[in-house]
Order: C-alpha cells, then structure tokens, then sequence
C-alpha cells in the first residue's frame, strides 16, 4: 500500500491514520456529539436546537417523500408540527409504502451521513450544500404548512449565507453540524421507540403492522443498526478520502 502523507510531514501507511487537519475535524465531530446529546433533553436549554430539530423533520420527512416519488407514488403534502411531530402523505402501491416507511430514519441518517463525510473537506462540504438546499427547496415545493416552508427557507438562506462568507470557509462546520444533528435524531428518536416503547403511529409500528416479520420494535433495532453505520462509515470514509482539508490554506510539510 503506497504510503499518505500524515499532515505533520511525513507518511503513514495506514489510510485511516488521521491527519493533523482531521484530527481537528474529529474533536469537531465528537463535540457536537456531546453537545447535542447534554442539550437534548436538557430543560430551557434543549430550546437551542429546536429549529435544528425542525429542519431535521423536514428532512425525515423529505426521505419519505422522496422515496414514495422514486418507487413511482406521487406525494401530495408534507407538515412539520410546532411540536417536534411531521407528516408526509403520498400515493403509491405496496411497493411505495414498502420504501417510502423506512425511508425517514433512514434517509435523514444517510444524508446526515453524506454531511458528515463532505464536512472533513472544505469543497466537498460545498456540493453538499448544494444537495442539501435542493432537498430542502424540494421540501418546500411539498410543504403545506407555514412551518414546514419556513424552516426550510431559514436554512436554505443560511447555507447560501455561508456559502458567500469569506468564500465558504466556514460552511464545513455548519455541514458537519447538521449532518451529526441529522444522524443523531434519528438514532435518539429509534432508541425512545426501542427502550421506552414509543411506538404508536411511528414508522415502524406501520410498517410492522402492513409487513409483519419482525415487531415494530424489531424493525426500530434494524434501522438503528444501518443509521449507527452511515455515521460511523461517513466517519472513516472521510478520514480515508480527505487527506487534504480542502481550504487552500494547506502549507508545505516542514515549512513555517
């Protein structure tokens, strides 16, 4: 295996070895972890991430949406509720509720996936704006409610914001934050299912209910498992693809 650059000047054979730009990135993503996870259900505090919540039901609800169109339904409406609750309605045959059901949890732990692993590279965490205001103009052509186009538009116009300030620079932090954000709601909201069986009128308890197999809970512990791999694979993805932060500002090994 032909040896990477470590970031410190010299070379290391193990591509997983981070360098010195991802070990930042690294500390970065443990640290919204923690953060989110303290603030989550913290009292008054908690407040601080309730619009992150409500872009992150959009963007559940956009994977609903978006699988029902792929497997050839037709969406009619998306709702996001003031309290933390959404709603997609579609049309479709068997095989569209089939996908479309998991393809909340797991669409928005796969996109937060794809943000986490743009967020170790300053240009690629740019084409994943990109994406990121397309599924979120997207949700807004559906949405039918004020709350639910407004919240999109509110983070739309914050990634273009970004985008201009000092030429990006800074939208890798917004991109990995979003993209934990996205990974860990769905991972928190599948674990309330699981321990304190909150399961009613979820995704899994309609999906066991049409499709049997496994109980809701069964089918919440193998949603879990996939999210808990798209986080932990866009992690070593990121650490395999982006040796360089991709800002430009890189110097040359062993000069000040």
């Amino acid at each position: 295996m032909a040896p990477v650059p470590d970031g410190s000047g010299g070379t290391s054979t193990n591509l997983l070895a981070p360098t010195k730009d991802q070990i930042t990135t690294l500390w970065l993503i443990g640290g919204y972890l923690v953060g989110i996870l303290i603030l989550w259900q913290m009292p008054y505090l908690k407040h601080l991430l309730y619009p992150f919540k409500l872009v992150t039901i959009g963007l559940h609800e956009f994977g609903h949406a978006c699988m029902a169109c792929v497997s050839g339904g037709k969406v009619k409406s998306i709702t996001v509720d003031p309290n933390l609750g959404g709603l997609t309605t579609y049309v479709g045959n068997r095989r569209t509720q089939c996908l479309a059901l998991p393809a909340g949890y797991l669409g928005s732990s796969f996109l937060g996936g794809i943000l986490v692993f743009c967020g170790f590279n300053v240009t690629a965490s740019k084409g994943a704006a990109i994406m990121l205001i397309v599924c979120l103009v997207l949700t807004m052509f559906w949405a039918r409610n004020l709350l639910a186009f407004g919240i999109c538009l509110f983070f739309a116009g914050i990634v273009g914001f970004l985008w201009w300030l000092d030429g990006g620079m800074h939208l890798k932090y917004f991109t990995l934050f979003l993209g934990v954000m996205s990974c860990i709601y769905s991972i928190l909201e599948i674990l309330d299912m699981l321990v304190l069986r909150k399961s009613n009128g979820s995704d899994a308890e309609q999906f066991a209910e049409k499709y049997g197999i496994f109980p809701a809970q069964g089918w919440g512990f193998i949603w879990l498992l996939i999210s808990l791999i798209f986080l932990v694979g866009a992690v070593l993805a990121g650490l395999v693809a982006f040796k360089d932060d991709g800002s430009g500002g890189n110097k040359t090994p062993g000069v000040n």
